[in-house]
């Protein structure tokens, strides 16, 4: 009988330990510091098999020469990772100007120098010159879609296209080190940059440098702060492979949402995706068990301004 019993204990243990690698347990938002050299892509790819887990996404890509927030969904809440896109997003930039490039940073081809001599004071007024909103044209290097088919696949077939704008915002930029100068010829300028959703930092380097008539491409980026996500919360990948780390806490993710402990009875009713009265008087509710697990996400419904109907729902 104890041999039995032992056969069954050491299956049972077998059993649990596949049940937490295929990631049944894995369900959370992940903040990983991106290194340089590798895709957004590359960082779900290997993340998600570490946890053992194909339910993995992010929520706002990063360029492979750039470093810092990433923030990825991992299991349901992977539902969330349209809302945490759009966030306001603080980054650390180095910017070399006097160089043009295909690709608008540092890796990609040379098309053209120009001698770039700049003072503290110009570079300071031009910066002056992009707080608030202006058309952005999105760099051919993008994975922007035009009539189907990414920026960057025209850029390598070598096709022409109109680039499309967008409307962007920039809150704030400053320098925070002192201007450098490379062989007399270039200016190396680094500097933090508080930046609406959508915005393209090599873009930004690129118009900068236009307004001061001569050329600029980005050299490094570490993106500091997405919304909520700051770079202090974040774990490297080899953290994740010492199981060295924590899911970020959900009730922080949603600081403008209202939030509400159910009940059973209103459990049940979120259950079956029912629409409920809006007896809260609020446009978006979060909903948590007594456990304090988000299970949904509602919204007004936009038939009837009193009730409120579910967006996203995660039992």
């Amino acid at each position: 009988m104890l041999k039995v019993y032992l056969i069954i204990e050491k299956t049972m243990i077998n059993f649990i330990l596949i049940y937490i690698k295929v990631g049944v347990f894995m369900e959370g938002i992940l903040l990983i510091n991106k290194p340089s050299g590798v895709t957004s892509r590359d960082v779900v790819n290997e993340v998600g098999k570490i946890l053992g887990t194909k339910k993995i996404g992010h929520t706002g890509t990063l360029d492979p020469i750039a470093t810092g927030v990433l923030a990825l969904c991992v299991g349901k809440y992977t539902k969330l990772a349209d809302i945490l896109t759009c966030d306001i997003k603080e980054y650390i930039v180095e910017a070399v100007f006097g160089v043009k490039t295909d690709t608008l940073d540092i890796t990609g081809s040379i098309l053209d120098t120009k001698k770039t001599i700049l003072t503290k004071l110009e570079i300071e007024e031009a910066f002056n010159r992009y707080i608030g909103e202006y058309n952005q044209e999105v760099p051919i290097y993008s994975a922007v879609k035009v009539n189907g088919k990414k920026l960057y696949d025209y850029a390598r077939q070598n096709i022409d296209i109109d680039l499309p704008s967008r409307r962007v915002h920039i809150f704030e930029i400053e320098l925070v080190d002192d201007i450098k100068y490379d062989n007399d010829y270039y200016t190396i300028v680094k500097f933090r940059c508080l930046v609406s959703k959508g915005t393209y930092i090599r873009s930004l380097i690129r118009d900068i440098a236009n307004s001061l008539d001569t050329y600029g491409v980005m050299k490094n980026l570490t993106r500091t702060i997405q919304g909520n996500f700051k770079l202090e919360d974040c774990y490297s990948i080899e953290d994740i492979r010492k199981n060295n780390y924590k899911f970020f806490d959900i009730n922080n993710c949603f600081n403008d949402y209202f939030k509400v402990i159910v009940d059973n009875f209103l459990l049940n009713k979120i259950k079956n995706g029912q629409i409920l009265d809006n007896r809260y008087n609020r446009d978006k509710i979060l909903f948590f068990d007594q456990n304090n697990n988000l299970i949904a996400i509602y919204i007004k419904y936009d038939k009837n301004i009193n009730k409120i109907k579910p967006w996203k729902v995660f039992l």
